[in-house]
C-alpha cells in the first residue's frame, strides 16, 4: 500500500514536471521571438519612420487601431448576443444544436475565403472603393464566433446561485442577465476579446480585398465625408500587417526591408500593451465583483 501510494506521488510529480517542462519552453520561444523581432526592428532605425506622412508608418498604425476598435464595436455586441441567447433563451434543440455548428464552421473559416466574400458583399454589391469599414466587418467575421464561444463557456460555468438569487429578489430574467450574469462573466468575456482583437492586429488576408493597400489622411482635414479625414471609416487604410506584407513583397524603397521590420516590432508591442492593458481591467473588475 504504501509502495502504491509512493509510485502514484512519484507519477504525479513526474508529469507535474513534463508539463512545467513543456510550458517553459513555449514560454521561452515566445519570449526569444519577441525579443528578436523587436531588437531586429529597432536596430539602426531611422525615428523618422514613426513620422504620420507618406514616408513613415504612423497613418498605418493609426489604421489599424481605428480598423480593430470598428470591428469590435460591431461583433462585441452581436457575439455577446448570441452568447445569451443561446444559453438564456434557445431551447435545447435542433435550432441550438445548427447555431454551434454554424458557430464552429464559422470559426474554421481561412481568412482569406472571408476577404473575398467581405469584397463580393461589402465592396463590389455596394458599389464602393475599398474601406476601413469593409475590413472592419470581415474582421467581426472572423472575431464573432470566438465572443459567443467565449460567453457561452463563461455564463454556462456561473454557479446557478446568481441566477436563483436574483430571482428570489423578485427581478426578472432580462435584469438578471444584465445586471448579475454579464457582469459576473465580463473578466472571461474580456478573455474572447483580447483573443478577437489580436487576431484583428494581425490580419492581413481578409483585409487585402476589403481595406485596400493604400492611405491618404490629411490630420488638418476633420471633415468626416471627406476621403482623407482620419476618422472617416469609408476611406482605403492600409493597416501594419499589410503593410508588412507589402513592403517584403512589392516595395520598391531601399529601406523596405527596415520598414518592414518596424512594422513588425511595433505591431508586436501593441498586441502585448493591448493584452497587458485588457488583462489589468479584467483583474479590477474580478476584484470588484469579488468584494461585492
Amino acid at each position: 500500500m504504501i509502495d502504491h501510494i509512493g509510485l502514484e506521488k512519484f507519477k504525479d510529480k513526474g508529469m507535474t514536471g513534463v508539463f512545467f517542462l513543456v510550458g517553459g519552453f513555449f514560454l521561452l520561444l515566445l519570449f526569444v521571438l519577441v525579443v528578436y523581432i523587436i531588437v531586429n526592428g529597432f536596430e539602426g532605425i531611422d525615428w523618422k519612420l514613426f513620422s504620420f506622412t507618406e514616408y513613415g508608418i504612423g497613418n498605418q498604425f493609426f489604421n489599424t487601431v481605428y480598423l480593430v476598435f470598428l470591428s469590435l464595436v460591431i461583433s462585441v455586441p452581436l457575439g455577446v448576443a448570441t452568447g445569451v441567447y443561446m444559453v438564456e433563451y434557445a431551447k435545447q434543440g435542433r435550432i441550438t444544436k445548427f447555431l454551434q455548428i454554424s458557430i464552429e464552421t464559422l470559426s474554421s473559416l481561412p481568412s482569406i475565403v472571408v476577404g473575398l466574400f467581405g469584397y463580393l458583399v461589402f465592396i463590389l454589391m455596394t458599389h464602393s472603393r475599398w474601406n476601413l469599414m469593409a475590413g472592419a466587418l470581415s474582421v467581426s467575421i472572423l472575431s464573432l464566433p470566438l465572443i459567443a464561444t467565449t460567453t457561452v463557456d463563461a455564463l454556462k460555468a456561473l454557479p446557478i446561485v446568481f441566477k436563483e438569487g436574483s430571482f428570489a429578489l423578485g427581478a426578472t430574467h432580462w435584469q438578471t442577465i444584465y445586471h448579475v450574469l454579464l457582469p459576473a462573466t465580463t473578466p472571461r468575456i474580456i478573455t474572447g476579446v483580447i483573443l478577437a482583437a489580436g487576431r484583428g492586429f494581425g490580419e492581413a488576408a481578409a483585409l487585402l480585398y476589403t481595406a485596400g493597400m493604400s492611405t491618404d489622411i490629411d490630420w488638418h482635414n476633420w471633415n468626416l465625408f471627406s476621403q482623407t479625414c482620419p476618422l472617416n471609416p469609408f476611406r482605403p487604410g492600409e493597416t501594419l500587417a499589410l503593410h508588412i506584407w507589402g513592403a517584403r513583397t512589392e516595395a520598391l524603397a531601399p529601406n523596405a526591408a527596415q520598414i518592414a521590420n518596424l512594422s513588425s516590432a511595433v505591431l508586436v508591442i501593441m498586441v502585448f500593451t493591448f493584452s497587458i492593458v485588457s488583462r489589468i481591467l479584467s483583474n479590477r473588475i474580478s476584484k470588484k465583483m469579488g468584494s461585492l
